[in-house]
């Protein structure tokens, strides 16, 4: 009998915006074998694959427009789907970013329906600094973090339409979703940075690592 295999083989998504030296770091210390790759034919070979982001709503949806096929059959065919800040936003449906930065619509990968929307004006932009998490229900995901501080730099979040999307939530003036999943469990999001977040975020990209293995 073979043995099981023990590393995950990961592909981060190189679409032109992301923290990727980091977040390649962290998977690797996580112990995931990481492939960056701008290349959607590769997306078939991985145990996971992580789409990481920072910036600007409608300009990731752009740069990722040649990956959204890939990344749609990846989704369906239960393939673990890990969005990072930006890239969790792109998981929903659309955002008022585009709006509000006078862009227009923007279609987001609509894999875990909802919208994101901007903190009030009571509340200070971005929200940035280390904040707790709130679990709200069970995923491999957030084992081991519910209460831990997490490290976040953002001015919108994620409204999920089904709340059962919510896998966790944070306090900021309002409690706002900070870990969102689809109904099948397969693709995920944190709003905030695992690869800056301490061993509060080695612990959840270990998660990921484990539940990629799990899911081969």
């Amino acid at each position: 009998m073979n043995a099981r295999q023990t590393t995950a083989e990961v592909v981060v998504v190189d679409y032109g915006l992301g923290n990727l030296r980091s977040v390649t770091r962290g998977l690797e210390r996580a112990g995931a074998e990481v492939t960056l790759s701008a290349d959607p034919a590769d997306f078939g070979s991985a145990d996971g694959i992580v789409l990481p982001g920072v910036g600007a709503f409608s300009e990731g949806m752009d740069n990722a427009g040649p990956f959204r096929e890939a990344l749609e059959a990846e989704a369906e065919a239960g393939t673990p789907l890990f969005g990072i800040c930006l890239g969790m936003q792109m998981l929903l449906t659309t955002s008022e970013e585009a709006d509000h930065e006078g862009q227009g619509d923007a279609e987001g990968l609509d894999l875990v329906p909802g919208k994101n929307v901007r903190f009030s004006r009571d509340q200070t932009v971005p929200h940035m600094g280390w904040n707790e998490l709130d679990v709200q229900r069970d995923h491999p995901l957030v084992e081991g973090v519910d209460g831990e501080y997490a490290y976040f730099v953002h001015s919108y979040y994620a409204v999920p339409d089904d709340e059962a999307a919510v896998v966790a939530t944070t306090d900021y003036g309002t409690d706002f979703a900070s870990i969102v999943a689809n109904e099948d469990g397969n693709v995920f999001g944190t709003q905030f940075h695992p690869e800056k977040s301490g061993e509060t975020g080695l612990q959840i990209l270990r998660n990921y690592v484990d539940y990629c293995l799990d899911q081969r």
